[in-house]
C-alpha cells in the first residue's frame, strides 16, 4: 500500500491508532484488540526487524524519512499525517512523532525461551508496566538468554512497557510459567540452578552465587516492595542477595536485576 496521506482525524483506517489514552478503548489493552504498539524511530525499527507481525504506521513525514531504509521494499501502510491531526487521533501530543502497530504471534514456550539461554529472569507478581520494560532493557544489554514471567506480573507488551524497554521486549524471548512454582521443576531438568534474588539474612553474596551454581542459572525476582513470596522462596535452590552498606535494604528491582545480570555475565 505505501505511502497514504491522512488529514481527517475521524478516518477509519487509522482506527489501530485511535485513542491510546482512554483506557477501556486503547487497542493495546486486553479488553481491546490485542495489538503491540511501538512508539519513536528506534523502537518502531526494532518492531519492523521483531518477528511481530507489523501492520500499519502512522507519523509525520520527517520520521517516515529517518526510517526510509528499514521500510523500502514493504508494502505496509504508511499513514503520513500532520502532527496535530495525528494528536487528535492518538489523544495527545506525540513528540516523538511515529507509532507502528503489530499483531501478536504465537506465545512461546518455556522450552524455546530458555533454548540457548545461560542466564534466564523468572518474575513473580511484576506488576509495573515500566519496572518490566527497564527490566527488559537491562536483560538485552547485559546478555541474558529469556524471561519468565510467573502469577501477577504485567504485560511485557503493554505500550508503556515497550516503550521503556526501548523496544527490546521484542527481542528478548519471553514465555509464561502457568504452573506456579511447579514449572520451576522444568527449569531444573533442563540444568538451571534456581536462585532467588532476596535481601534475607542468610542468604548468599551475590558475588559467591557461582561457588554454588557454576552452569545455567535462572534467576528469581519478585514485585517491588514485598519481594518473592514465601512459596517462591521455598521452591528455590538458594537464596542470593546483593551486598548493600546496613540502612540500605533494597533496590529497585530493574536495577537489582541488571546488578545480577552484569555479576553472572562477568562470571563467564
Amino acid at each position: 500500500m505505501g505511502v497514504i496521506h491522512i488529514d481527517d482525524r475521524a478516518d477509519p483506517r487509522v482506527d489501530d491508532f485511535r485513542d491510546l489514552s482512554t483506557a477501556d478503548r486503547r487497542p493495546d489493552r486486553p479488553g481491546g484488540k490485542g495489538l503491540v504498539i511501538a512508539e519513536g524511530t528506534v523502537v518502531v525499527s526494532r518492531l519492523l526487524a521483531s518477528r511481530y507481525p507489523v501492520r500499519a504506521l502512522l507519523g509525520v513525514e520527517r520520521r517516515f524519512a529517518e526510517l526510509a531504509d528499514e521500510l523500502a521494499g514493504t508494502d505496509l501502510p504508511q499513514y503520513v499525517t500532520s502532527a496535530e491531526t495525528m494528536a487528535e487521533i492518538v489523544g495527545f501530543h506525540l513528540n516523538r512523532g511515529i507509532l507502528a502497530v503489530a499483531g501478536r504471534p504465537a506465545p512461546l514456550t518455556v522450552s524455546e525461551v530458555v533454548a540457548d539461554a545461560g542466564t534466564v529472569a523468572v518474575l513473580e507478581g511484576v506488576g509495573d508496566h515500566e519496572n518490566l520494560g527497564a527490566l527488559f532493557r537491562n536483560a538485552a544489554a547485559l546478555g541474558v538468554g529469556g524471561v519468565l514471567l510467573g502469577p501477577g506480573c504485567s504485560d511485557p507488551l503493554y505500550r508503556r512497557s515497550v516503550r521503556v524497554s526501548m523496544g527490546h521486549v521484542l527481542r528478548v524471548p519471553f514465555g509464561h510459567l502457568t504452573d506456579w512454582p511447579g514449572g520451576l521443576d522444568e527449569l531444573r531438568a533442563r540444568g538451571f540452578a534456581v536462585a532467588a534474588c532476596t535481601p534475607r539474612p542468610g542468604s548468599v553474596p551475590l558475588p559467591e552465587l557461582r561457588r554454588y551454581a557454576p552452569g545455567r542459572v535462572a534467576l528469581l525476582f519478585g514485585a517491588e516492595g514485598p519481594g518473592l513470596t514465601e512459596t517462591a522462596l521455598a521452591a528455590a535452590d538458594h537464596a542470593v542477595r546483593i551486598p548493600m552498606p546496613a540502612g540500605v535494604d533494597s533496590l529497585n528491582i530493574a536495577t537489582a536485576a541488571a546488578v545480577a545480570f552484569y555479576e553472572l555475565a562477568r562470571d563467564h
